[in-house]
């Protein structure tokens, strides 16, 4: 890593593929701080002030208020005296101003700007701050690893990751995760509220052919923004083979993010130790702590009706084989694992998984069921 510049592992992909569960399993790594959506922040963190992953509003977290204090306000240069109240920062203007940057249809023409060479997302004077949030947080966030810890970003918008690439002062790497879009339609039917069992609120619920669309937008964009970036820059895995061997493809993240981990959060009988992170916003099962069960969560393969299965094979059959998925339903074993995935064909990038698949569309990020964290939600 360039000296003085904040690593950044960003979870790119669609929505319900389990990127919670990755980035808490991460921020049990010594060298790796799990902060979420961080493309959440300024609205869920600081508007909202919603609770952070240690149980403390995001404004009262002693680490995210020590980062606060480093932001540059409107006009200023960080100040410990200026810093002490997080409301001078105009949060909901960022988070509405992103919101308008990277809608999706600004799409072609960030592509277009990125295939030219040129910065695909205009500037702005919020990407000084936005900036230096990933900065701050490097320098706060506690750590006894060489060369600062990874900031692991679950955000997953392609055009977010675009925009961290560009900011300077940031060594970003991107890691895809995708699942089988069948599983994330059917997760994506679920009524989960919004941010746990207090949240009155609940999650959106689209219907599955826009479900399908926005999972084959955002990862053949991932894949097309990416894939030719060199094996140090990108690594895709699928979050099925993660649930079927979580230790070794756990380990190969860590060291895709420049890291080898002497111990990891999983035991021998295959639960994964979670402690409080400081993710600022995700899916409910970001509070989750404790010994927890990895369990797939194959429901979709036999309560997926056969109109929606036809409709979601449809739309994203352009990238089924090209992940591994097959067309057609995959057949439910008695312990709820699928058959094994077909082959995928080689192509630049590396990556992980050639394994059997334990349940396509596995889960762990759904709220937790008597115990058993489970259905990819993040």
């Amino acid at each position: 890593m360039p000296a003085g510049r904040a690593r950044v592992l960003y979870l790119a992909g669609s929505g319900r593929s389990g990127s919670t569960l990755v980035t808490t399993m991460l921020g049990q790594l010594d060298g790796f701080v799990a902060a979420g959506e961080l493309r959440y922040l300024w609205q869920r963190g600081l508007v909202e002030n919603r609770l952070c992953g240690c149980g403390q509003p995001v404004r009262d977290c002693p680490l995210w208020s020590a980062v606060l204090r480093d932001l540059p306000g409107p006009d200023e240069t960080p100040s410990d005296a200026a810093l002490s109240d997080a409301g001078r920062i105009d949060a909901a203007g960022i988070a509405g101003r992103l919101r308008s940057r990277l809608r999706m249809r600004g799409l072609p023409g960030m592509l277009r700007r990125h295939r030219a060479g040129r910065p695909a997302i205009d500037r702005h004077p919020d990407d000084e701050v936005i900036g230096a949030v990933y900065r701050a947080l490097a320098r706060h966030a506690p750590t006894l690893a060489a060369g600062g810890p990874v900031i692991v970003d679950s955000s997953k918008l392609p055009p977010y990751g675009l925009l961290l690439d560009g900011l300077p002062g940031l060594d970003v790497r991107v890691l895809h995760l995708v699942r089988d879009p069948r599983a994330t339609a059917y997760s994506w039917r679920r009524r989960r509220r919004l941010d746990g069992p207090a949240d009155d609120r609940l999650m959106s619920r689209p219907p599955v052919w826009k479900a399908a669309l926005l999972w084959l937008v955002w990862n053949v964009t991932t894949r097309r923004l990416w894939s030719a970036a060199g094996p140090d820059r990108y690594l895709r895995i699928r979050y099925e083979d993660l649930v079927a061997d979580p230790a070794a493809v756990l380990r190969r993240i860590a060291r895709f993010a420049g890291s080898d981990p002497v111990e990891l959060p999983i035991t021998p009988d295959g639960l994964v130790r979670l402690a409080p992170t400081h993710s600022v916003a995700g899916n409910p099962s970001r509070h989750r702590v404790g010994a927890v069960p990895i369990s797939p969560d194959a429901e979709w393969i036999g309560k997926l009706s056969g109109r929606p299965y036809a409709v979601v094979t449809a739309i994203a059959a352009p990238l089924l084989r090209r992940f591994g998925y097959p067309l057609r339903r995959p057949p439910a074993t008695q312990t709820g694992a699928t058959a094994a995935p077909t082959p995928r064909p080689a192509e630049p990038g590396p990556v992980v998984g050639a394994g059997p698949v334990v349940g396509a569309g596995s889960g762990v990020e759904a709220e937790p069921v008597a115990g058993v964290v489970r259905g990819g939600e993040g």
